[in-house]
């Protein structure tokens, strides 16, 4: 069994006696027998002054990419300072978000993929707190996807935004409090952040090794699986075909109107060796993409979680889908994260080589991207060597 950064500061609170602080964190931030981080914070003697909330909110009720304003927390009447709003500025909390605090404490659920916002909402909070004097603790958590599979190209200048903040691999194994000191160090802070780690996990751990439930981290966050193909299938989010928002299995369904359903599986049928399966199906979702609209395509099944390299697979999925069914692969055209100026199939992938590949066919270029992975991978190992707070299988 485990013990989260929360557990551990739980157990003994009292070097938050005589603080005012704040608390970052979300519907997953919880004690091993499920309460919530202030309410168990609170329990203990020492409630926070003030809560900050990421993406989708504290409670997580917003879909992605919906703004959420500023509240009070129905609980116990603390603020609630929403850190993304309606524009990009709102990505970064300004300085007052922090008067009147000593301290800012960190406690975020990240799933171990370079998309996913909430570690630059942990980093980019953690700088302006530091700035403003206080000091910053981060709860470390496990990565659900490990901490030794390293997988994809490191992001490029010039294609940084809120879902490629950090130049790291696509799957990176790190924690949050790992990112944090790797940033820490990479942008020279004054003062380093202190990271409770987390008793007991493992590098070579997935999810299920833990011994804890599941709580989706995000709305579109259900299980383990989904983030265990997260890497990959987020990719879809820059087309117009459905990554199955508006259904009970986001990132686990993809299609279109009008695909066929066998001929599309049967085409990805030999992505298999990378450790799913893609099996016919229909559905309808009910918000989002295609809200209301019969949708044929795939869905996948993660028959060996170790096998799995989802980006990678992603890479091949999006590919195949435009070979197989090229009308329902269409490029995003709306803003992506308040960008509006690159395409999000960049942002996302961190080059430009995927999307060439997907309008002109896979080609030399797309595999010459692919091979330039492992000296990335490579490289990134070296960098994060000094920073990890849980030692590699040797």
């Amino acid at each position: 069994m485990i013990a989260t950064g929360l557990d551990r500061l739980r157990a003994e609170p009292r070097p938050l006696a005589g603080r005012r602080y704040g608390l970052l964190a979300h519907g997953a931030s919880l004690t091993a027998d499920c309460a919530p981080a202030h309410l168990a914070l609170g329990a203990a003697g020492f409630p926070p002054a003030r809560l900050f909330g990421p993406e989708h909110g504290y409670y997580g009720v917003e879909q992605d990419m919906v703004p959420s304003g500023d509240q009070t927390d129905p609980w116990t009447g603390v603020p609630v300072v929403s850190l993304y709003g309606d524009g990009e500025t709102s990505l970064r909390p300004r300085a007052a978000a922090f008067e009147g605090l000593d301290l800012l404490v960190v406690d975020l659920q990240d799933i171990g993929t370079r998309y996913y916002t909430y570690a630059a909402t942990a980093v980019w909070a953690a700088e302006v707190a530091l700035a403003s004097g206080l000091e910053v603790w981060v709860l470390d958590r496990p990565n659900p996807l490990g901490g030794e599979v390293v997988e994809g190209n490191l992001l490029p200048p010039g294609l940084e935004s809120f879902v490629g903040a950090f130049r790291v691999p696509v799957r990176h194994g790190l924690t949050l409090g790992e990112i944090v000191r790797l940033e820490a160090r990479r942008r020279r802070w004054a003062a380093e952040p202190r990271v409770i780690p987390v008793e007991g996990w493992r590098r070579g751990d997935l999810w299920p090794a833990l011994g804890r439930p599941w709580i989706a981290p995000s709305p579109n966050m259900p299980s383990f699986e989904t983030a265990l193909v997260y890497p990959g299938l987020c990719l879809i989010e820059a087309t117009e075909c459905s990554e199955g928002r508006g259904t009970t299995r986001p990132f686990r369904l993809i299609g279109a109107p009008g695909v066929e359903p066998p001929a599309l599986a049967a085409r990805l049928a030999p992505l298999e060796r990378f450790g799913v399966r893609c099996i016919p199906t229909y559905f309808r979702p009910q918000f989002q993409k295609h809200r209301g609209e019969v949708c044929g395509g795939v869905e996948l099944a993660v028959v060996a979680p170790e096998r799995v390299e989802a980006f990678r697979f992603g890479c091949e999925l999006l590919i195949a889908l435009a070979d197989a069914a090229p009308a329902a692969v269409r490029w995003r055209r709306e803003p992506y994260e308040f960008v509006d100026d690159r395409p999000a199939i960049d942002l996302l992938a961190g080059s430009a080589a995927l999307r060439h590949a997907v309008e002109s066919g896979r080609g030399a270029d797309f595999d010459l991207w692919v091979a330039s992975w492992r000296g990335d991978e490579t490289a990134f190992r070296e960098e994060r060597r000094s920073i990890l707070l849980y030692g590699e299988a040797r």
